[in-house]
């Protein structure tokens, strides 16, 4: 099973309501992820376009998964926390929208940083979304927290 089909049987177990609203991984890298939602009418709101609600969890997931990846099965083992989001919409999300976060050397150093000193660390992570003619709908900005476990 590849990181797509092991993803939709995450989100079936661990975040049902991301599952129902259709989000799917497209790619995940060690510095980039993307993930797509299509708007329908499962996660609409009553203006006939995607729920900010379901943006946010399509765009928190680009920069989580990354999160997640760089934190997985570290030694010592390293916590996650969102803290904050501040979140811009610019366009009718509607069609195919791509979140996509590039962030991935910044999320590596945070983590490094909280291993290598024992002390939490707090970062930004941007999650940019686009719809198919490559239009920005929205802008989250996503704060995280890492730290070592146990510290």
């Amino acid at each position: 099973m590849g990181r797509a089909g092991a993803l939709r049987i995450f989100l079936l177990r661990k975040l049902p309501l991301a599952w129902l609203a259709g989000i799917r991984l497209q790619t995940l890298g060690a510095d980039e992820a993307v993930v797509l939602i299509r708007h329908r009418w499962i996660n609409q709101n009553p203006f006939r376009s995607l729920y900010f609600g379901a943006q946010a969890m399509a765009a928190e997931l680009s920069t989580g998964l990354l999160v997640m990846q760089h934190t997985w099965q570290r030694q010592p083992g390293v916590s996650m926390l969102v803290t904050g989001m501040r979140a811009e919409f610019t366009r009718k999300a509607t069609g195919l929208i791509t979140f996509r976060c590039a962030d991935g050397p910044a999320i590596r150093a945070a983590v490094t940083a909280a291993i290598a000193t024992g002390t939490g660390q707090v970062l930004e992570a941007t999650s940019i979304g686009t719809d198919e003619t490559g239009a920005v709908v929205g802008r989250f900005v996503f704060t995280w927290a890492v730290k070592q476990r146990g510290s």
